[in-house]
């Protein structure tokens, strides 16, 4: 039976015995009820590693672990992806951010868009943001990925354009020429717009065009907002990055 994998930000010193963290905690004992001796695996998105560790004891507020053994984990591709993804309503949005994680997204920004339907700001935003960054440390459990992605503020279509890189730029649209599988370019980095339920309106991608975005093409079938980010992100995985 494999062990539960466990973030934990903080740092893990061979043989130390430390305090898991309240989420840990929480997961580990109320959820997986686990117990003194059995044995777990800690990661702290940081390292390209996870630790064994030792369940030493515990109580009702808190549960120490004795830091066992040090594994180097080779995991990650070689693509960097920054998505850049609409906001969607409810579980499509968790959905999409935990399945990206999956498949090897490293950066997640929601964008407001003139379609997107969803209305939050101050507070409510940030709790929001919150509670996407925990889906993807759940993904990153999951899934044995060390480094956990980081979902960054959400800002407008217009704000996130205009940002400097030096990466890919990628506009996923239904009409566009040019396939996403016969890119000629190579690319170690992405940036992938991917529009909300509605689509990007056609003044939003012809601010994409403007700030240098490619539009590409997956298929003759228009992909509902999920589906589209990740046939997109597989894709790209499979032409510049780990999936074969």
């Amino acid at each position: 039976m494999s062990k539960p994998r466990i973030y934990q930000n903080s740092s893990f010193i061979l043989g130390e015995t430390i305090p898991l963290s309240e989420e840990a905690f929480g997961h580990v004992i109320r959820v997986l009820r686990l117990s003194v001796n059995d044995i777990i695996i800690l990661f702290n998105g940081k390292e390209a590693c996870q630790y064994t560790a030792k369940l030493t004891d515990i109580s009702k507020k808190q549960a120490h672990v004795e830091i066992l053994v040090k594994h180097e984990i080779d995991n990650e591709s070689p693509l960097n992806i920054h998505l850049g993804q609409g906001i969607s309503r409810g579980e499509r949005m968790d959905f999409t951010l935990q399945k990206s994680v999956e498949l090897g997204v490293n950066t997640i920004t929601p964008l407001f868009t003139e379609r997107c339907g969803v209305k939050l700001n101050g507070e409510r935003l940030e709790k929001k943001r919150l509670q996407w960054q925990k889906i993807v440390i759940s993904a990153c459990e999951q899934s044995g990925r060390c480094f956990v992605p980081e979902v960054k503020q959400a800002i407008t279509l217009s704000q996130w354009l205009a940002q400097e890189t030096a990466a890919l730029k990628l506009n996923l649209h239904p009409r566009a020429s040019h396939s996403i599988m016969n890119l000629k370019a190579q690319a170690h980095r992405v940036r992938l717009l991917i529009g909300p339920e509605g689509g990007l309106s056609d003044d939003e991608i012809a601010q994409a065009g403007n700030a240098e975005f490619k539009d590409v093409l997956l298929g003759p079938r228009v992909l509902r907002t999920e589906t589209a980010a990740l046939t997109a992100i597989t894709a790209l995985q499979c032409r510049f990055g780990d999936l074969k």
